[in-house]
């Protein structure tokens, strides 16, 4: 909260909406790498701050119902995209994160509470194709017959 009222949107979350808030957990904030995110609090502009906590933010509602069975980018509110992920059967995942509360309904949309900070770009957008597989190899050439005896003549 403290980082949200520091960059001025507080009053955005609180808005109309629909909107859908990725809340990072205390422990993920935690587990930036030390000094990150007093860094970020400590700039005047704050823009780094402002961009990390936007992109946490999809302007619609989107509820895990949504995300299971699927796999894409959604735009986020810093201008990037959010990849939602939930072609695993029992985790929804959101860029690097996992979504640990799900569809936690509010005034204006819905939290989904997730265990990492996201980070913009961390997960690749597509699936990586896999490995053209190698043609099999040819079946060998069946061996030559041998020459046929010549026919026995009767006589």
């Amino acid at each position: 909260m403290k980082a949200l009222d520091t960059v001025n949107l507080t009053s955005l979350l609180k808005g109309a909406g629909p909107l859908t808030l990725f809340a990072p957990t205390d422990a993920a904030f935690a587990a930036l790498p030390a000094g990150q995110l007093d860094k970020m609090l400590a700039d005047p502009t704050k823009a780094d701050l402002r961009k990390l906590l936007l992109h946490h933010v999809i302007n619609a509602p989107v509820t895990s119902a949504k995300i299971k069975g699927t796999r894409g980018p959604w735009p986020s509110g810093a201008g990037d995209r959010i990849v939602l992920d939930g072609s695993t059967e029992g985790v929804l995942k959101a860029d690097n994160a996992t979504i640990v509360q799900p569809d936690v309904t509010t005034s204006n949309g819905a939290i989904q509470v997730v265990d990492q900070v996201m980070i913009a770009g961390s997960v690749p957008e597509a699936l990586p194709q896999p490995a053209a597989e190698a043609a099999p190899a040819p079946e060998p050439a069946p061996a030559p017959l041998p020459p046929k005896a010549p026919a026995k003549r009767k006589k």
